[in-house]
């Protein structure tokens, strides 16, 4: 962006990959989305620690918060999808998918941080493989490798001529569109957040410096920036549980008898 010669910039794939601030130009390269992810990691680790460390009976404001938090993930998700013996079983993996997801999201609004920590391809790649394995675990665990096959890509009822179709069609759906589907959809979600936040509090610092009748609009498109930022903050914690709901789902199907 440039108010001198009253042109505008608006932002692009590029502001997804800063440059590196430790081991430019090896594959261990630490830019400030790294930083920005372990930052968000230790806050909830402090939070969490500080939230549980001193449990009462009576709970306080923090730890009602905190217990809040928990149940939510217990009852709306783990128990709901799975039952309650199998949605204790994966509760601390999905408990951790769901708070671990929400803090990287929330970094796209906090203030000097101003990228979420998953509109890089590594976390939400990282997430969508341990979905994958937790679904595949589940299945395999629950019925053996040969069932599971056979429940995953041969649904009860399929007429015989039909199987070979169906079988590659069910292939595709089980073990490849999930955990793409997973890892685009946070992706995806949080980059075009991040690059709409952007463009509206670039596009109002432009307005400020063009001077003349462009000022007026700085107002508008400031509001439309806070408005969205409200908006990213519901959108976090919908992606945190989309996913999470999901992978109990994935989970679920895995585990069933048929499908």
């Amino acid at each position: 962006m440039s108010a001198a010669d009253n042109q505008f910039s608006p932002p692009s794939i590029s502001d997804f990959f800063p440059p590196a601030l430790l081991f430019e130009g090896t594959p261990f390269a630490f830019t400030r989305i790294s930083m920005i992810q372990l930052i968000a990691t230790a806050v909830l680790v402090l939070i969490l620690v500080l939230g549980t460390r001193r449990m009462s009976v009576v709970p306080g404001r923090f730890q009602s918060v905190i217990e809040f938090a928990f149940g939510f993930v217990r009852e709306q998700v783990a128990f709901q999808v799975l039952g309650e013996k199998d949605g204790r079983r994966f509760l601390p993996i999905l408990t951790a998918m769901f708070f671990g997801i929400l803090f990287f999201n929330l970094t796209g609004v906090i203030p000097f941080a101003n990228i979420p920590g998953t509109s890089v391809a590594g976390a939400p790649l990282v997430l969508a493989l341990t979905a994958y394995v937790l679904f595949i675990y589940a299945g395999i665990r629950r019925h053996g490798v040969p069932r599971f096959l056979k429940n995953s890509l041969v649904p009860s009822g399929v007429p015989i001529y039909l199987l070979p179709i169906i079988a590659v069609v069910e292939l595709i759906s089980t073990f490849i569109a999930r955990p793409v589907s997973l890892f685009l959809r946070l992706l995806l979600n949080m980059m075009v957040g991040h690059l709409m936040l952007v463009l509206f509090f670039s596009a109002t610092q432009f307005f400020l410096l063009s001077g003349g009748w462009l000022m007026p609009l700085a107002g508008g498109t400031l509001a439309l920036g806070f408005a969205f930022t409200l908006f990213e903050i519901f959108v976090s914690l919908l992606q945190a549980y989309v996913f999470t709901i999901l992978t109990a789902v994935y989970i679920q199907l895995a585990v069933a008898e048929e499908h």
